[in-house]
């Protein structure tokens, strides 16, 4: 038995009051988070984690920058040799990519920056927009929104970036962010004014850095960030959870399969 206000409740009672007792709920379904900004401060933990471990082991030119980048083929630094055996046989180095095996790149590189600008200008994005996302979506669906939009951000560089060409960073997950945002101003009708700013800027940025900034990264990210989102927030109430990994499920799934269907090109 437990103590109660008022005598003792059997144990199997309060089970079943919990059962039936409504949990707070986030406006999109999602179960509340009693402190939202834990999870955006996880994300920039591991984010600064991944840069430290870069750093120690000699910044962007270490082997284990070129293991966590993202590239869409392996070859051969400097030797014309198309294997990884060929390479070594001829004292040359092996830079792997996700056709020849790498498959852990389409994530880790999204955690992976070598420069403390470009970590401080996506973690800046991460501190403040992650705690509103996720005082909307709940902590899941927000990972899930993250996680995500940095795969297909992934997906879209394996396609429309150079097939030995690295990439790096966070920012196709913070474009995914930007557009959950926009679409949540959207259907609340909020002003729109602030992420069209930012929104602007980041895209003159982009175009204006178009040689060492990835726009497939970027592009990438805001698509899968508005399609996620857009399923997030619109399904329907009814079974609305159900609709909504249903629908992130099937996207991450479109994802992964256009990941494959590049690496059996490149193969």
């Amino acid at each position: 038995m437990h103590d109660a206000a008022v005598g003792f409740q059997c144990p199997s009672c309060v089970a079943e009051g919990r059962k039936q007792t409504r949990q707070a709920r986030t406006p999109y379904g999602g179960q509340r988070s009693s402190n939202p900004q834990v999870t955006s401060l996880t994300l920039i933990a591991v984010n600064v984690g991944f840069w430290l471990a870069a750093t120690l082991a000699g910044g962007g030119s270490s082997g284990l920058v070129q293991a966590l980048v993202l590239r869409p083929d392996g070859g051969c630094l400097g030797v014309g040799a198309d294997s990884a055996d060929a390479c070594r046989q001829v004292g040359g180095l092996w830079l792997p990519g996700v056709a020849d095996g790498a498959l852990w790149q389409l994530l880790t590189s999204a955690f992976l920056h070598v420069s403390v600008l470009h970590l401080l200008l996506n973690m800046v994005a991460v501190y403040v927009l992650g705690p509103q996302l996720e005082s909307l979506l709940g902590r899941a669906r927000f990972l899930a929104l993250y996680l995500v939009s940095a795969l297909s951000a992934s997906a879209l560089v394996m396609w429309a970036a150079p097939q030995f060409q690295g990439t790096l960073g966070a920012s196709g997950a913070v474009f995914g962010l930007f557009a959950a945002y926009l679409v949540v101003a959207l259907k609340v009708k909020a002003p729109l004014q602030p992420i069209l700013v930012i929104l602007g800027v980041n895209l003159l940025i982009t175009v204006v850095g178009a040689g060492y900034i990835s726009w497939q990264g970027h592009l990438g990210g805001f698509v899968g960030g508005i399609l996620v989102a857009l399923v997030l927030v619109y399904s329907p109430k009814r079974q609305r959870a159900r609709w909504q990994w249903a629908g992130v499920g099937v996207w991450a799934l479109l994802v992964l399969s256009a990941v494959a269907a590049r690496v059996a090109v490149l193969l």
